[in-house]
This record gives structure tokens, C-alpha cells and sequence, in this order.
């Protein structure tokens, strides 16, 4: 009994918080008073889309492209050992690696067009 009490106090509390402390955003009116939505969410896109970019392009794709040339090195070596092991060198894994890096390294040049940002 005093753990649901003091579960329902607790959501009471966090209930009361929520409502004093947040804040309500409006658009911006347009034309005849009406509130804008569309305009302030495509303004908000439009803003945030370079910081976005930047950090896709800097950040996201630099790790994946590291990420993909230590697996890609690795699958090399392995296969490497396996066709000192059984005379049969398998290259199905390192060129796909090796696409897919490809593919992560030149991403930046044109993946922004084709989602039109």
C-alpha cells in the first residue's frame, strides 16, 4: 500500500511539474491571424537540415567509412590465411567490404541531391 502511494504521489508530482513548467509554442500568425504550422515546422527543417548535414558529413560518415575499412581489412587477412589453410582464396567478402566502402567514402558527393537537401 505505501509503494502505490507513493508511486501515485510521484506521478502526481511529475503530472504537476510537466504542466507549470513547459511551454506552449504558437506559429507565427500568417496573413488573416491564423497560425502558420506548416511554415514554422518547414523553417525549423530548413535551419536545422545544415546542421544535419554537417554532422552527417563530418561525424556519421567518416565512422562508418573507418568502421568499414577495419572490417575490410580484417575479412583481407582471414581470407588470406584461409587460402594459405585450403589453396582457395575467397573473394566474395572482401569485395563486397570493399563496394561498400566505395560506397560510404562517396556518399557525401551525392547523397544530399537525391534526398534533395
Amino acid at each position: 500500500m505505501k509503494k502505490a502511494k507513493k508511486i501515485i504521489a510521484t506521478l502526481a508530482l511529475i503530472l504537476i511539474l510537466s504542466s507549470l513548467l513547459c511551454v506552449t509554442a504558437f506559429a507565427a500568425p500568417a496573413g488573416g491571424g491564423v497560425g502558420d504550422v506548416a511554415g514554422a515546422v518547414e523553417q525549423t527543417w530548413r535551419t536545422a537540415a545544415v546542421q544535419v548535414k554537417a554532422v552527417v558529413n563530418n561525424v556519421v560518415f567518416p565512422v562508418c567509412a573507418t568502421i568499414l575499412a577495419i572490417f575490410f581489412f580484417v575479412k583481407l587477412g582471414t581470407a588470406y590465411f584461409d587460402y594459405r589453410k585450403h589453396g582457395q582464396f575467397e573473394w566474395a567478402a572482401p569485395a563486397i567490404l570493399f563496394g561498400c566502402l566505395v560506397f560510404i567514402i562517396t556518399a557525401p558527393l551525392y547523397i544530399w541531391n537525391i534526398l534533395g537537401i
